[in-house]
């Protein structure tokens, strides 16, 4: 069986729809935690590595020095293994920095649903996607762009590797477990919270299969 390597970053992230839709494919998730306190996994063994989202910014040196430069490090072990990496949010803008783009603060962050527009006919789906970033990118050169919306990159490619902005893992579960453990930034953005748990809640049949056809798409682009 084919086996995917997804590194969070919060006890209270899941794979979620991502990871169910590369269940749905054949494919055995191993969820591993990815911070100060915990070792960095190696990749011996894995057909795949998936980074979800976090609270911390790819541009905090105090963070870099704590964790985020060994998974920097374990970037550069799925390029040497050519291990085709799936990077959400924070997992793209990693993907970003690492191969000499920039990530900084946005001016407007992004919290809801949103539509995106395909770019280079990259087949990714205008969506709505599930958004919740304060940064943005700047993509490297050797880059393609796949996907903007009118504040933010969404989607791109380098090599065989994938980066959507998007949180196309998430369901009305993970946000309902997102927000209890606090839901002050949503709030100072000026997001009705109840109302976002509740349309999330509808769009969460749609975002599956959505899902599904961003895991589809990666596969066919790495070549798996």
């Amino acid at each position: 069986m084919a086996r995917a390597l997804v590194l969070r970053h919060h006890l209270e992230d899941h794979s979620g729809l991502i990871g169910e839709s590369f269940e749905a494919r054949g494919y055995e998730i191993d969820l591993r935690m990815m911070n100060a306190e915990n070792p960095s996994p190696s990749l011996e063994g894995y057909d795949v590595l998936v980074i979800l989202g976090s609270k911390s910014a790819v541009y905090d040196k105090a963070v870099e020095q704590a964790w985020f430069g060994r998974e920097l490090a374990l970037i550069a072990e799925a390029e040497r293994r050519d291990v085709p990496i799936l990077g959400i949010c924070f997992g793209a803008q990693a993907l970003c920095l690492y191969h000499g783009g920039v990530v900084e603060r946005s001016r407007s962050p992004e919290i809801g649903w949103y539509e995106v527009e395909a770019r280079n006919d990259s087949g990714i789906a205008s969506g709505p996607w599930f958004e919740f970033h304060f940064d943005h990118c700047t993509l490297p050169e050797k880059a393609e762009l796949w996907a903007t919306s009118p504040r933010a990159v969404q989607a791109f490619c380098v090599g065989r590797h994938v980066g959507v902005q998007f949180h196309p893992e998430v369901d009305h579960l993970q946000l309902r477990d997102w927000f209890a453990g606090g839901d002050d930034e949503a709030r100072e953005a000026g997001v009705d919270v109840e109302a976002l748990l509740e349309e999330t809640a509808k769009e969460t049949p749609a975002a599956r299969q959505r899902a599904l056809a961003l895991v589809d798409l990666f596969l066919s682009h790495g070549g798996l």
